[in-house]
Order: C-alpha cells, then structure tokens, then sequence
C-alpha cells in the first residue's frame, strides 16, 4: 500500500469551477418544477407577515441593470425575512398602460392606428405588454428572483382596473377630484399633459431676449413715454402675453438713456445696462411697484393691452423685476392671472403649433415660431437684445422632447386639500436613508394639485359621464357600476359601448333631463395606475396586508411611485401604505458615467448572466453600497468573480472534508472540542452576529465583506490551512479530526444559510452535498442564530493575542523564504523570542505551535529583557536540520526510529491502521 491510500485526502462530487450560466439554469428548472415558492409560503405560514409591495417594471423592453439591482435587493430581503422568523410572500407586479406602448405599436411594429378603432389599438395594446411580460419574468427569474411569478399583479388586469376606479371613486366622493382649466406640463410629442413625476430635466439651448413694451396710459403716475423691459426665453410666449407682473415691495427705476425712458428693478438697473450695453444713463425717478400696478402697457406687436399687475412671485434673481406674464403658459402667470381676470389665452393647440389666436404665426410649430417672433419684434422696435444660452429645461421623460406650459382643461386631485394629512404621515414612515423623509416632504409641502387626466388611449379612462349640460357626473352608484362593469369585462368596455350602455340601468340626472349622456374620453395619469397598487394588491390579494411593511425603488421614485401611492392612499385611508421606504441609486459604468448607448458604456443583465452566471450578478448587489449611485464593469465584475471563487472553493473545502463524518454520530460536544475550535466556533458566532444584523439594517455590503473575510483570513489562511496536518494525516476517528469536523460543520451549514439570500444558487447547490440535512433546499431552513461558546470572551482575547503573534512569524517565514534560507515553511524550525511576559505565557500554553506556524518545529525561547505588554515576539527561522516524512512532509528528527521514511506519528497511524 502506497502512503497516499493512507491519506484522509478530501473528497466531494461538488464542482471546483462554478460553471453558473449553464448550471443555474438547471436549478431555476427545478426550483420551478418542486414549487419552491409555495413550499416556502407553506413553511412559513402563521409566522408574523412581513410584506415588501413590488414596484412594477414598466412592461417594454429587456431588463436594464436597474431592474436587476432592484429585484436583488427585493430578494435579498424576502429570502432573508422568510428565513428569519417570518412570513414573507412576495407578488411581482408590472406597468402596463401609457404611451411607450403605443410608440412601440405604431413605429416598431407599423401598427396603422388610424385603421383601427380605439377598442382594437387598446386590444393589441395589451397583447403587447403581455409578451413584454412573459419576457422579463424569465430575465428576473435567471436572476434567482422567488416570487409568485405564475400571479404576478398586472395594471391592466380586470381586478386591478376595478381596484383603481374604487380609488378614484373614493377621492371623488371626498371632493378631492375636480376638472378645471389650468397650464400644466404639455408634452407636443407626446400630444398629452404630464404630471411632475413624468417630467425630467436637461441642458437646452434657447434664446433669451430683452423686450419693451410702451406705457399707454399711465394712470396719473407715468408720463406716457415709459417702456416696462421684460425678459424671457421662450420668445413664442410673447404672442400670449397679457400683462406684466411687479413685485409690490420693490423699487422699480424710470432710466433715462438718451431720451428713452425704460423702466426696471432698481436693483437690477447696473445689471440690465451691462447685458444692453447702456453708456450713458441717468435713472430719473423711482416708484415702488405697489405704485405701478394698473398701469396700462401695450403688446408690441398686437393691438391688445398688457396690464400691469402684482406678484410676489417676482424676483430680482435674474431678469429685469418686470415678468412677462402669459397665464396661458405659466403656473404663476395663470394664478395672478386669476386676480386679476385677465381671462386664459393659450394660442398652441396639442401638437406645439399656434392656432388662429396667435394672427401671423397659425401653422407653426412654437420652437421654430421663436425666430420669427424675434424678428418680428425687431422689426417693429421692441427687441432691445437677442443672445442664447444654455439653461435646464424640463422634457418629456418618455419621449425626451421638451415640454411647454399649456392651459387646458383637465382633470386634477386636490392635493392641498390633504397636504397636512400627508405631510403627518411621512414624519410616520422609517425612511432608508433618512435623507429620503426630507427630500418628500419637500416635494410634498407646496404641492397644490395632481393632474391626473391624459389625453391618450392606452390607459384606464376616467369614469365621468357628462350631461346634456356638459356638467362632469360623478356619484357613488356611477363609479360602482363602473367599477364592476370592468372586473367583469375589463376597461375595453368604456370605449366599445355608448355612454347609456355604462350607465346603470335606468339612471337619471338633472343635467340631462332628455337622458342624453355622454363619456370622458381622457384616460388617467399612469401614475395613478401604479399609485393605486396598495388597494388593487396589498387590499385586494388575502396575502398581503396594508400598509405594506417596505416599498422599495430607485431615488428617482420619490417623485414617481412614493409619491403617488402616498398621495392616494392618504387621500381614500389617511394613511400611508408602507411603513418603511428604502431606495437606492443608480447604475453608472465603472468610470461614473451614465449609460448610453452613444457612448458605448451598456451592460446589461443578460449579457453578465451568460458571462459570468445570475449569481455573481447578486454577489455584486451586495458588494456595493447601493443607497449612492453604483459602478459596474467587467473589471469589477471579473473581482467579484474572484471572491465567489474564493467563497466557492470555501465551500468545496469544508464539503471535501466532511466526506466520511456523520453529524449524527460523529459530532464531538462543545465541551470536548480543542480550544481552537472552540475559538474557530466562537469566531463563526460573531460572524452570524454581525451578517444577521447587516440583513436586519439592509447592509449587505457588510455582509459581502465579512464572509469574504471569514473565508480568506480566518478559514483559508488559518483554520483550513493549518488543519490539513490533523485532517489528513491523523486517524479517521482521531479526537482532534473529528473536533475539526464538528465545527467545519457548523460552518458549513452556517455560511450555507447565511450566504443563502444573496448567493440563491450556488448554496441550494453545496446544500444538495452537505452529509446529513434533512431539508431538500436551504430555502426552507431558518438562520443560524448566534450560540453562546463557552468562556467566548477570554478565548478570543487569547486566541486574537496569539493570531498577532502568528502574524509575526508568518512574516519571519516570508523573509526567509525570499533569502532562500528555507523553501516550504515545513523546512523550518522556529525560535520564538517573546517580547513580554504575557506572550510568553500565552505561547506556553499551546502543545501544537508547529500546526498552527506550519512549520515542523517551533521553541519558545525566553528573554530576561523588560519589555512592554504585547509587543509580541522576535522569530528566528532555520532550516530543519531533520528528515523529510513521505507520509506527512513535515521535516523530523523521528524519521527512521520506527520506519526508514515515515516519523513516528505517521509510522504509529499507519501500523495500527493500515498494516
């Protein structure tokens, strides 16, 4: 028998090489064919609920790696809840309505609309977004996503439309939806008003243009021969102007500049004849701007007075003190507007183009208008200067177009008449970061009204009808028939049948004494579809609960989703619908940049899924500090790669030595294990410690740092090194080896479970080896909770002293292996001088330094020097001037006393077991 067949080497049928794109696959399949959700919801079932509400993907197109930080984190924190003492169902949901939709139709797939009835587009509409759903469930589910994929929650669904209108129903019904005529965010690409949280901001260059406007009247405190200067950047709004705003409270300046008198802020007279390169000027008098209010003004251009008016919304910030006010194209101007009945000119239909109200510019599209209303102001004297800038300006976060301010009428909820409510329940929620509770709370205070109606197809109408009349019905039994007209048949309804059909049967109203009626034709804010979800799921599936206990998205949710679900749940319950809120930031390429496809910096899930496999994906959620915006690239990933490598080899590892131990009967007690082991088990403890508190406050990278931690400094370059010398070389049931495996065990099992929420497949994967569980999947398993060593506290401040110590002479090693003193470490012998007297206490305490150094022999000198406390040792290394062993390769004096190759340990193991 050769000395290898005498060898307890490792053994184990799990694979060194992950090989995670082709083998994760494999397991999502089984996962899938063994009902792994339910088995886990039935395991868990009567424990306390704990709910995460999904925030839906919108349907369209493949997942970005927004989507895969966002899904992993949800799944982090469900798997881990589920095994940490609660019940923890999780329901995917998805965005279904809106205009992406119908672009995809009409340019991707050269859909005629025209061709259709608004019934059919709406049908291929949601035929669309069901395969856009069928498409990314599969990427979330190769991302190791568990949820209740086969009953996700979809917008367009019956039950979900019909949960939506109760919402809206119920806001009606509290006087907090109204229609009105008032500017919002106009979208002419999109031909339809948007709400705040579908407006984005970028640079955009515009013209910025000085304007006079000539006094004709006065009023018995200017002469006559003023001009009011105002200032813009949006020169198409001149054709709409119909007065000019002051502030009340500031001073205003007649400046004469060669015989022309103008008149702006006082303060601004030095910055406004810098920009009009004004030489000579002399400011002639000055008013307060109470004084100048009625004054009448006339339109450059059009016979049509401007009036002067006050607004404390006027700033000397930039400008001239003098607004040019169109209440038609400005939520300031439309409000000052109002006091003073100026009445609502808005000459700009749905497309940008100017209507027959603004007389020499009909037809033109208001962006191209910009040049032609310039010149025509220069032309007749009222252009004082023209030059462009650079500035922010909001776009159509869709179709990435600039957007316009446009009175139209349109429906809106009243958020201000809820705001306190609202601003109540926010200081009430758990926000992670804290941050977050300012940022909506800022968002929130000054926010008057929701416009909620869209001029649009795709989406839930709005269920008013209107009288002969034109005035809006909206009653509790209207919007119930509604309601259930739409569980039964679905929202297509409204707009297949006439207004007499969705009406209950024999209903009557004083506006339409003929019983004629008509239908809302605008379709509601998608904002309102998603914002609905606490009551079309948290209420309406028997699972969940409202409020649900966190919603969690990106950053750019608090005005999106955060928002409008807190508004409406405010609005029908006067609650919030969650009770924590955490959000994280977004996904930039490795130098910080954002991507794009012009620059050529995109990654996307599936491509690092079939690189690199689902699961380092996870392992790099977890590695980031996702509350900030993220990097990702191939380098990053390709070192992440390397510590799942390294945990992955861990594993192998501890399996390959565990190949012939039995927990059930081999198993040593605590009290019998070796003090290292013991200090090793009393380690793993704080690991399970610290890991679980990181799940409970959301740190995952603390999590990622520590295992990786544990397994390369305590485990790989200590424990599992060390212990080759016991575990292979020794007996199997040898006392020390069987101590070893006891507590590689718990390990095992305890980094299997520990790692499970974030690594999903690859621990269900080293589960399926681990010798003795009972369970099919660590999915339905529970946390490892930290035990209680005994006498913890003084061995680990025995066992860190002497890890320093060993410190010291891994160090001295490493000089003489570069001097060539010694090769391996198992040709030396060691000569530890300790420096104090508590080291030298400590290292006399220990029977097998030469293990723990792997060397092949160690002494402990004394020194008679004084020395402070803990300044450790001084080492000497030699080379062992003994033999080699063939058996176990450490260099002994031994070698031939009882056999010519082996030291007397290997020769006494190999005759009493192997002879």
């Amino acid at each position: 028998m050769g000395y290898k067949e005498t060898l307890l080497m490792p053994k184990t049928e799990f694979p060194m090489r992950g090989n995670l794109p082709k083998r994760e696959p494999e397991m999502q399949q089984k996962w899938e064919q063994e009902n792994i959700y339910e088995k886990v919801q039935t395991r868990t079932e009567g424990r306390p609920l704990f709910v995460l509400h999904d925030g839906p993907p919108y349907a369209n197109g493949d997942l970005h790696m927004g989507h895969a930080l966002n899904k992993v984190l949800k799944d982090f924190i469900v798997r881990y809840k589920s095994m940490s003492g609660y019940h923890a169902p999780y329901v995917p949901g998805w965005d279904t309505h809106g205009l992406p939709i119908e672009v995809a139709l009409t340019k991707k797939k050269k859909i005629d609309r025209k061709s259709l009835s608004v019934a059919e587009f709406r049908e291929l509409c949601k035929e669309y977004a069901l395969e856009q759903i069928d498409n990314q469930r599969e990427q979330f589910k190769q991302l190791g996503v568990r949820g209740d994929w086969d009953n996700p929650y979809i917008t367009l669904t019956k039950d979900y439309e019909a949960a939506q209108i109760k919402v809206f129903g119920e806001m009606a019904n509290r006087g907090y939806i109204y229609k009105g005529l008032k500017p919002v965010y106009w979208s002419p690409s999109s031909e339809s008003a948007l709400a705040e949280a579908e407006i984005e901001y970028k640079d955009k260059r515009s013209p910025s243009i000085y304007v006079a406007f000539d006094v004709k009247d006065g009023k018995g405190v200017l002469t006559g021969d003023e001009k009011f200067i105002i200032w813009t950047t949006t020169p198409w709004t001149i054709p709409a102007n119909l007065a000019i705003a002051v502030h009340p409270a500031l001073e205003y300046a007649v400046v004469n500049v060669k015989g022309e008198k103008f008149i702006v802020a006082a303060d601004l007279v030095e910055q406004v004849s810098s920009v009009l390169e004004w030489d000579e000027k002399t400011v002639e008098k000055t008013y307060k701007g109470s004084e100048l209010e009625r004054v009448v003004a006339s339109h450059p251009f059009y016979d049509r007075e401007s009036l002067v008016i006050l607004g404390e919304h006027v700033t000397t910030e930039a400008g001239t003190g003098c607004v040019h006010t169109a209440p038609g194209h400005g939520e300031d101007d439309f409000w000052v507007g109002k006091e003073y009945d100026l009445g609502v000119l808005c000459p700009v239909d749905e497309k940008g183009k100017f209507t027959a109200e603004a007389p020499g510019f009909e037809g033109q599209f208001y962006d191209k208008a910009n040049k032609e209303i310039t010149e025509k102001l220069e032309s007749v004297g009222a252009l004082l200067k023209l030059e462009f800038i650079t500035h922010s300006y909001p776009h159509d976060w869709r179709t990435k177009k600039p957007t316009i301010f446009r009175a139209t009428s349109q429906w809106f909820a009243s958020i201000k008449d809820f705001r306190e409510t609202i601003l109540e329940e926010i200081r009430n929620v758990n926000w992670i970061p804290e941050w977050g509770e300012t940022r909506l709370y800022n968002m929130v205070k000054d926010r008057e009204d929701w416009c909620i109606s869209r001029q649009r197809v795709w989406g839930l109408p709005i269920p008013v009808f209107y009288g002969e009349n034109g005035e809006p019905i909206i009653t509790e039994e209207t919007v119930e028939h509604v309601s259930k007209l739409f569980r039964e048949h679905g929202s297509n309804i409204w707009f297949e049948k006439e207004a007499k059909e969705l009406l209950p049967e024999g209903f009557t109203h004083p506006s339409s004494p003929n019983g004629k009626f008509t239908k809302e034709t605008d379709i509601m804010d998608v904002w309102f579809d998603s914002g609905s979800s606490h009551q079309g799921v948290l209420v309406e599936r028997p699972e969940l609960q409202r409020p649900a206990d966190m919603y969690l998205e990106g950053s750019d949710q608090y005005r999106g989703w955060f928002n409008s679900s807190l508004s409406t749940s405010v609005a029908v319950t006067g609650k919030a619908p969650y009770k924590s809120v955490l959000s994280h930031g977004f996904v930039n390429d490795g130098e910080g940049r954002k991507m794009s496809k012009s620059i050529g910096n995109v990654i996307v899930p599936s491509k690092i899924m079939k690189q690199f496999g689902g699961d380092i994906l996870r392992l790099w959620v977890a590695s980031v500090d996702y509350q900030s915006d993220v990097r990702i690239s191939d380098d990053i990933l390709k070192q992440v790669a390397e510590v799942y490598r390294k945990v992955r080899n861990t594993f192998r590892f501890l399996l390959g030595n565990l190949h012939d131990f039995d927990p059930n009967t081999d198993s040593v007690s605590e009290e019998n294990l070796e003090e290292v082991d013991r200090y090793m088990l009393a380690r793993l403890q704080q690991l399970t410690s610290k890991v679980r508190n990181a799940y409970d406050t959301y740190e995952f990278s603390v999590i990622y740092h520590s295992v990786h931690n544990f397994c390369t400094i305590d485990l790989s370059s200590f424990y599992l090194d060390f212990a080759k010398d016991i575990l292979y070389i020794e007996a199997k049931d040898d006392k020390r080896r069987r101590s070893i495996q006891t507590v590689y065990y718990e390990m095992l099992t305890s980094l299997t479970k520990l790692l499970s929420p974030i690594l999903s497949h690859t621990t269900d994967e080293v589960w399926s080896y681990i010798p003795g569980v009972e369970e099919e999947s660590v999915q339905l398993t529970d946390m490892p909770e930290p035990k209680t060593v005994k006498d913890a506290d003084e061995l680990l401040v025995k066992w860190n002293h002497f890890m320093a110590v060993r410190d010291d002479v891994l160090k001295a090693l490493e000089e003489a292996r570069n001097e060539k003193v010694i090769g391996k470490s198992l040709e030396s012998r060691v000569i530890v001088v300790p420096k104090d007297k508590k080291t030298a206490q400590l290292l006399n305490e220990f029977t097998h330094l030469h293990q723990y150094f792997i060397v092949s022999a160690v002494e402990v000198a004394e020194n008679h020097a004084e020395a402070k406390e803990y300044e450790h040792v001084d080492v000497f290394v030699e080379k062992h001037p003994g033999e080699k062993c063939q058996r176990c390769w450490v260099v002994s004096d031994t070698v031939g006393e009882q056999h010519e190759e082996l030291c007397n340990r290997c020769a006494s193991i190999v005759e009493t077991h192997y002879a």
